[in-house]
């Protein structure tokens, strides 16, 4: 029994240090490059922040604009696969082809600030954390009016539905007002509530996406908001937004344009989205001139 035991425990030390080295190697590796058919995505740090390039594979989530179909973003994953065949429901408070135009502000503002964020990106999260009020308030004050483009592309990348499903929350918020899809988003991208890139894909689980949704007073016990979430009403909206998206010559998230002009600050081929507010004021003052 002493015996068996002992060569037990040995084992199990074994295993728990093979697989402990496994997850550091997978964790070190990703951090290096994440790979998707091919396509690498570097995943770059920013003061504050980390962004993300877009893999660009001629299909699928980051695939060609030209030949990125609702199919390509619902992915291998059966549930989405049956989104994409679902009728399409468009969100109140948006426009154009298939509700895919979400422009929040003033309408008689005079400049359009472009934001290319995806839900679990964690760049887009550091730029919302230090950003994101300053861009509220710009949009309250009439400074300009925004335009949002969501994808969908880490879940293929990092593997999971948590951009799919959270993006479509978005558009239950968005159902509610624009107000609630702001704050709603803020609330995703919070440091208390925006999953780490290596970690659990939190965001596919609608139970978590409505615990986020409880710290926005317009959607704390919104039964309507709730069973839009569960039920998936949004989720071929939601892989129409990450198409929209792809028809856009982006290469990474977050990517800022004001005016359909890239603002942002010098790193090689890419211009990256400034991290704090002094620098985003700087930027978009200059591009207002």
């Amino acid at each position: 029994m002493s015996n068996r035991n002992t060569q037990a425990n040995k084992q199990a030390a074994r295993e728990r240090l093979r697989a402990e080295r496994e997850r550091q190697a997978k964790k070190d590796k990703m951090r290096r490059q994440l790979t998707v058919g091919g396509a690498i995505v570097a995943v770059l740090a920013i003061a504050g922040g980390i962004g993300v390039m877009v893999a660009k594979s001629g299909g699928g989530d980051g695939g060609s604009g030209d030949t990125a179909t609702v199919s390509d973003m619902a992915g291998n994953d059966k549930a989405w696969a049956k989104a994409a065949k679902a009728k399409l429901v468009e969100p109140a408070h948006t426009s154009g082809d298939k509700g895919t135009t979400v422009v929040i502000g003033k309408a008689d503002a005079k400049h359009t600030l472009d934001l290319f964020e995806d839900p679990r990106c964690p760049g887009c999260a550091g730029f919302e954390q230090n950003v994101g009020e300053t861009v509220q308030k710009d949009i309250a004050d009439g400074k300009y009016k925004a335009r949002f483009h969501l994808a969908t592309f880490l879940d293929a990348n990092l593997k999971g539905t948590g951009s799919k499903n959270a993006l479509s929350a978005l558009g239950s918020a968005l159902n509610v007002s624009p107000e609630a899809f702001l704050k709603y988003k803020e609330a995703l991208y919070s440091k208390e509530f925006h999953p780490d890139e290596m970690g659990p894909d939190k965001f596919a689980d609608d139970a978590y996406l409505i615990k986020v949704a409880d710290t926005v007073p317009a959607l704390k016990g919104n039964k309507d908001f709730e069973k839009a979430v569960t039920s998936g009403t949004y989720d071929r909206w939601a892989l129409e937004m990450s198409v929209e998206f792809n028809s856009h010559n982006v290469n990474n998230t977050p990517t800022i344009k004001l005016d359909d002009k890239v603002i942002g600050l010098d790193s090689g081929p890419n211009k990256v989205a400034p991290t704090t507010p002094q620098d985003f004021n700087r930027l978009v003052d200059a591009g207002l001139k």
